[in-house]
């Protein structure tokens, strides 16, 4: 084998190590980017709806999937270039953030939907409860004419 080739191996290999270690820094990234599980558990607030609003910021990704997406473009070009001789735990790895993130986006979704509804349904409920005093005060009032 020539001393050409031997270099363009090495080469390669150190070309392989820099990307696997790209995909794996760019993975630690992700997951450090999601939101922390205390800021999702403790929230605090006065009401329902301020419940709901620090929910809601604490459940954004933030950079996760500008950081999942350089993970899989470098994983993808490793993949492609048959650099990676084991990549099996990259892709699992890929894959859970991808699954964590999406469920940290479908959670913040669902509470955004709770924040619009939350003020309406108090509204009405607050109309219906007016509502049932002033009919509360007409029977009263035809019970003492009678």
């Amino acid at each position: 084998m020539s001393q050409t080739s031997l270099d363009d191996d090495e080469l390669f290999g150190e070309a392989a190590n820099e990307m696997r270690s790209d995909v794996e820094a760019s993975l630690a990234e992700a997951r450090g980017a999601l939101p922390d599980a205390d800021a999702v558990w403790d929230v605090e607030a006065d009401n329902t709806l301020g419940v709901l609003n620090a929910l809601k910021g604490a459940l954004d990704v933030g950079d996760a999937e500008d950081h999942l997406r350089d993970a899989k473009k470098w994983y993808t070009m490793g993949e492609r270039a048959d650099a990676f001789e084991d990549a099996d735990d990259l892709a699992e790895e890929i894959e859970t953030v991808e699954g964590l993130i999406k469920d940290v986006e479908d959670a913040r979704e669902q509470v955004s939907d709770l924040t619009a509804t939350i003020p309406q349904l108090r509204s009405t409920l607050e109309e219906l409860g007016e509502g049932s005093d002033d009919a509360e005060t007409d029977a009263e009032a035809d019970e003492a004419e009678a």
